[in-house]
């Protein structure tokens, strides 16, 4: 099968999407099917084996940490040059517009995939009164697919209570071999640290952005001295966030990737989660395979991941002091080792295959119902 690929972010950018897209790529490539990447050009032009054909890319002024590539006839030109029996539109917005419209208005079967709830986000940027556009673009745009995709059931039902159309869950997945207790090391524990080892370690990993709400957690190292903070990654809110953090024990690493960042995981203690806006968090399976028990809000998300009190602990995102309560809670180290185990436990076989296999099978269905239709018109 040959299969196009649109999408927002991809390499050399990393985050949890462009983690299951090569994740899945690989896989498929395993099982002998062709792909193509068409994302903002970044420089590379690519991955396993499969082509990036690349769309001109630029900074946004309302973020300027990242490039992104406009909508673009190029993506026509490169769909028809591909002729794929499908097309997989990933977090469709921008770049996105024009994958959906192309492969919609040049008759390919289309897959479009949804993981950002940007009009959640809004509240963050005070921009609250776009929501109903935003949704409603979302929908049209999700609405000319054949089929939708999403992360976790929570979404699958607010998407289907907004009228979009055909919503299935896409499988979780994480390296398992990758993300694993035994990539600790000292000399990593010390860089994160900054040198005081000794001191229960809790690790931020993502990006840096209002929305991921990361101030909360100045007020734990402010009220207990057991704690010291690691923020890995990188985004339009950090000099802020290096502002607020000022004098306490935390150590901002930047973006960190592969072997670096899997010492990382399995190097700290407790993983904190503070945001309510995610759609899956990529990034607490990540955790949970690197034993680490996690700090998360209570949402539709974390609850499909997290089991309270046994594989981590969920504050009321409502309480305010409910997250510094919940957090301290790991000043108890016989706790922290029980969640631990269990996190290791719960996702150590869970690897990518059993997602990627979904999402194969996902295109297999649309590829046919295509076929289908056609045989339909044909006859009459």
């Amino acid at each position: 099968m040959k299969i196009a690929i649109v999408t927002e972010t991809f390499l050399p950018s990393t985050d949890g999407i462009v983690t299951r897209l090569t994740a899945c790529i690989r896989w498929l490539h395993k099982q002998g099917h062709n792909v193509r990447i068409i994302a903002p050009d970044l420089g590379v032009y690519e991955y396993d084996g499969a082509i990036i054909k690349g769309v001109p890319a630029r900074t946004l002024p309302f973020y300027r940490s990242k490039q992104f590539a406009l909508p673009n006839r190029v993506v026509k030109k490169y769909l028809e040059e591909y002729d794929p029996d499908v097309v997989h539109v990933v977090n469709p917005a921008i770049l996105g517009y024009s994958g959906v419209n192309y492969a919609y208005k040049l008759g390919y079967p289309l897959v479009a995939s949804y993981h950002t709830n940007v009009a959640q986000y809004l509240d963050f940027y005070h921009l609250s009164l776009l929501k109903g556009a935003i949704w409603w673009y979302f929908r049209k745009l999700h609405n000319r697919a054949d089929l939708n995709i999403c992360t976790s059931q929570t979404v699958q039902k607010e998407l289907v209570e907004r009228d979009f159309k055909n919503v299935h869950v896409w499988k979780r997945g994480v390296d398992t071999d990758m993300f694993h207790p035994d990539h600790f090391t000292n000399s990593m524990r010390e860089k994160l640290t900054d040198g005081r080892t000794q001191d229960k370690l809790l690790l931020y990993v993502g990006r840096l952005a209002p929305e991921k709400e990361i101030e909360k957690l100045k007020a734990v190292l402010e009220e207990s001295d057991e704690f010291s903070l690691a923020i890995v990654g990188d985004g339009p809110h950090r000099d802020q966030l290096e502002k607020h953090f000022e004098g306490t024990k935390t150590v901002f690493t930047g973006f960190m990737h592969g072997e670096e960042l899997a010492q990382a995981f399995a190097s700290s203690d407790v993983f904190v989660f503070p945001s309510t806006t995610e759609t899956l968090g990529l990034v607490i399976l990540e955790a949970m395979a690197s034993g680490l028990p996690l700090v998360a809000a209570e949402s539709g998300p974390t609850c499909e991941q997290i089991e309270d009190e046994r594989t981590g602990l969920l504050y009321n995102p409502e309480e305010p002091r409910d997250f510094i309560k919940t957090v301290r809670r790991f000043e108890d180290e016989t706790l922290r080792k029980r969640l631990s185990t269990n996190a290791r436990k719960d996702i150590g076989d869970l690897g990518w295959s059993e997602a990627a296999s979904q999402l194969l099978t996902l295109y297999e269905g649309v590829v046919g119902l295509e076929e289908k239709n056609e045989k339909t018109q044909d006859s009459t």
